[in-house]
């Protein structure tokens, strides 16, 4: 009886610490161009734990995959807006916005207006 016991102790136990532990999330990222897409992807998938990021410019959403043992969603923020991109959850600080091309000022008016106009 206790052989049996331990046996399904431990096919129970594996089945627990085998399950995924990844999960998919959506967080909304503020961008305006083909560079901010590099950048914010980059970002991302540079946190450990992260498995896929893709970033859509007309959404502005980026799409993880990540293990959820490894990292936090906090962290896949932090890193996004360390780099100088706004998230739902963290503002980017003003160094880091400045740090971004010319170009990728998003929160610029006039720049948004340039990028729109090319769509």
């Amino acid at each position: 009886m206790k052989n049996v016991l331990l046996v399904l102790m431990l096919v129970f136990g594996a089945s627990v610490f085998g399950q995924n532990k990844n999960e998919k999330a959506v967080i909304a990222v503020d961008g305006v161009c083909g560079m901010c897409k590099q950048r914010i992807e980059k970002a991302a998938i540079k946190t450990k734990g992260v498995k896929s990021a893709v970033w859509n410019l007309d959404t502005k959403e980026l799409r993880v995959i990540y293990n959820e043992g490894k990292t936090t969603l906090a962290a896949i923020n932090a890193s996004v807006a360390a780099v100088g991109h706004d998230t739902e959850q963290i503002k980017a600080t003003e160094k880091a916005y400045q740090s971004v091309h010319p170009c990728c000022k998003y929160r610029d008016q006039d720049v948004q207006k340039e990028h729109n106009k090319d769509n």
